[in-house]
């Protein structure tokens, strides 16, 4: 008797396991940036920059941090590339700001020591319909409030395609 009180709840775990699985869809829909949209708030956001006399690197990555757009303004340093980049990466894996992070990593073995990742402002993600699909990282300004400041002029310029987008 007492194996059979083991038996049964696994005989009923099996036969609604497949009705569960059929529920599942078989693809996900993912929204992504094009590469119009990430030129455009690459172009913006160095143009936000150049109107107070500050030159940039910016990165436009899409929802898997690969990058889509890359610029280097003429005087930036080159090292401004792949700070960009690193803090549009961290942008988009934590979904939020990296300027919203600056403190929260600093324990020795935290997140924040992880190669690759920028935790100071500067790095926006994109969202579009409650969706992220990117993220825009900007480095070279003289203070990160200013990379994050001109990260989010680049986006302005497409806000309203991102939230009107039927996703």
């Amino acid at each position: 008797m007492r194996m059979l009180t083991r038996i049964a709840p696994l005989c009923a775990a099996l036969v609604t396991a497949p009705a569960v699985a059929a529920d599942a869809p078989v693809i996900v829909k993912i929204p992504r940036l094009t590469v119009e949209a990430s030129e455009k708030i690459a172009r913006a956001t160095m143009d936000a920059c150049r109107k107070d006399g500050i030159q940039i690197g910016v990165t436009v990555v899409d929802r898997s941090g690969d990058p889509m757009v890359v610029l280097r303004d003429t005087l930036a340093p080159r090292i401004t590339l792949e700070i960009s980049r690193q803090k549009a990466s961290t942008a988009v894996n934590f979904n939020a700001t990296t300027s919203s992070m600056e403190s929260r990593f600093t324990q020795p073995f935290s997140a924040g020591k992880v190669d690759g990742l920028v935790f100071s402002a500067g790095g926006v993600p994109i969202e579009a319909a409650g969706n992220i699909v990117g993220a825009v990282g900007v480095s070279g300004a003289p203070t990160g409030a200013q990379d994050e400041a001109c990260a989010n002029a680049g986006i302005r310029t497409v806000q309203f395609e991102l939230e009107s987008a039927g996703l």
